[in-house]
């Protein structure tokens, strides 16, 4: 996965728009952060998930995924090592930070090409 990629599918999100944090790019749903990009360093991203996801999915991929170091990570901020992850595990990520921040009406994260289609992703 490549930066771009990531930039790509956050930006097929519902409402998501590309803004900076701190220097660094992030996405956000309304003015909520779900993922940021280049923390610790340009390899990885960062998304905001719960602690139970964070759990779910540093278990499942723990090459794929870790909690940021500190305080952060024990409240659910989660890096994704961009070189390790595919396509869908990404995309999934994605999915699951976005709906944590999404506004309460925005049940499900459609894609733009999906709400097009008008059919969810």
């Amino acid at each position: 996965m490549s930066v771009t990629r990531f930039r790509k599918a956050a930006l097929a999100l519902s409402g998501a728009i590309e803004s900076a944090h701190h220097g660094k790019a992030d996405f956000r749903v309304g003015k909520r952060i779900f993922a940021t990009l280049g923390h610790p360093d340009e390899n990885w991203g960062t998304l905001k998930l719960t602690v139970e996801q964070q759990a779910m999915l540093v278990d499942a991929e723990p090459d794929i995924f870790r909690p940021v170091p500190g305080g952060w990570g024990r409240q659910g901020y989660t890096n994704i090592r961009l070189t390790k992850a595919d396509a869908a595990t990404l995309k999934s990520a994605l999915a699951m930070a976005w709906a944590n921040v999404a506004p309460q009406g925005n049940a499900k994260p459609r894609t733009k090409s999906a709400m097009r289609a008008g059919k969810s992703a």
